[in-house]
């Protein structure tokens, strides 16, 4: 295989970025703390600066692992962040949370961080920021050139709602339960250009309807393109945002797996010049609403509209990726994980068991717990 973005490697490399919130030790209200937490982890050996960003809100941050080629490389850089962080955030009387919504939230406004561009979202849509307490992971896998990006995009459309379903990690909102498993794949849909991206033509026919979003007044920016699945604009990857972020580090590496499995699979079926699969755009949306409303619980949509169990679609998610997964030697981990997942449920089945075991103290020293914990020790 060619060099992929740059690095001279035999797999396809790829990154993972992670969203946390902060929340109040005392109360579990989300702190907007970011600034000290950042002070904090930078008196950390462990920890480079540029690793860790601020956010939309001050109650959350961000990390960045570096380029891997392995997925023990995704969990070991996953956990020493997440070990960094939450250390920073005790000094400073906060809990990090990897959880994709902020399961309680006191009155009031948001405190957003003071950057033009924060600033200039705030004033685009002031209600849609004060309710962005929702965390997303991202992952990014190297593509050879962005033609073979949109082919992977309209090959990996029809799998994105398994993806939400195996990810749903944010059941709670302003101390309720929603009833979604991703209540965050709502709250960030309300967004103007948002949920599974369309089909496209080819790379050109990408640029050209990106920018005309742009040039026509409809998002600030290329960076405001907020669908589950798009093009970096700053790499040479294919970036998908379909997932909540996850309790678990374990978690994390099992999608970043079965992304990298699915990028890989259709780079293959694009180079063979096997037809693209259609999805109908109506399907593809109401898709994506029924994974993050049921999560494993029950049936989802099927790219041809029908339902199928949700637990069958993880099952066949994987047999579509399985020799993607050997290529890499990620099968046996990724399969493991998958089952795990659909044995002991997705974040937000775990989330509503620690809430009536432990009710609200107990949830959230459970999230916090959950965020941090090495998987050899479970």
């Amino acid at each position: 295989m060619s060099a992929v973005g740059g690095y001279p490697v035999g797999v396809i490399t790829l990154g993972v970025e992670e969203e946390y919130l902060l929340l109040d030790e005392a109360s579990g209200y989300p702190a907007p703390a970011a600034d000290e937490v950042c002070r904090a982890a930078g008196m950390q050996p462990g920890l480079a600066s540029a690793e860790v960003q601020h956010e939309l809100l001050l109650a959350q941050l961000e990390v960045a692992t570096p380029v891997c080629e392995t997925l023990d490389e995704v969990g070991g850089h996953l956990l020493r962040l997440r070990h960094c962080l939450g250390e920073a955030a005790s000094q400073v009387g906060c809990l990090l949370a990897a959880t994709a919504a902020a399961p309680f939230r006191q009155e009031g406004p948001a405190v957003i961080t003071d950057t033009p561009r924060y600033r200039g979202l705030y004033q685009d849509a002031p209600q849609l920021v004060d309710e962005q307490l929702i965390n997303g992971m991202h992952v990014h896998v190297g593509i050879p050139d962005r033609a073979t990006g949109v082919a992977v995009l309209n090959r990996l459309r029809r799998w994105l709602p398994v993806l939400v379903a195996l990810s749903g990690n944010s059941p709670f909102w302003g101390g309720r339960d929603t009833g979604f498993a991703s209540w965050r794949t709502v709250v960030f849909g309300r967004w103007p250009v948002s949920g599974p991206p369309p089909a496209f033509a080819d790379a050109s026919d990408y640029e050209r309807r990106v920018r005309g979003l742009v040039t026509g007044g409809v998002i600030r920016d290329v960076h405001q393109v907020y669908w589950q699945a798009r093009l970096s604009e700053r790499y040479s990857t294919v970036e998908v945002r379909a997932s909540d972020v996850q309790l678990r580090v374990e978690e994390a590496v099992m999608l970043a797996g079965l992304i990298r499995g699915l990028t890989q699979t259709a780079i293959w079926r694009h180079e063979a010049g096997e037809p693209e699969p259609e999805t109908l755009p109506e399907i593809a949306s109401a898709a994506g609403w029924h994974a993050a409303r049921h999560g494993l619980d029950g049936s989802l949509i099927g790219a041809e509209g029908r339902p199928i169990a949700a637990r069958e679609a993880a099952r066949a998610l994987l047999r579509h990726v399985h020799p993607a997964l050997a290529e890499h030697g990620d099968a046996d981990q990724v399969t493991a994980l998958v089952e795990r997942t659909l044995q002991e449920g997705n974040g937000s089945q775990r989330q509503r068991t620690a809430l009536a075991d432990s009710g609200q103290r107990g949830l959230v020293r459970f999230i916090a717990a959950e965020t941090t914990k090495d998987p050899e020790t479970r």
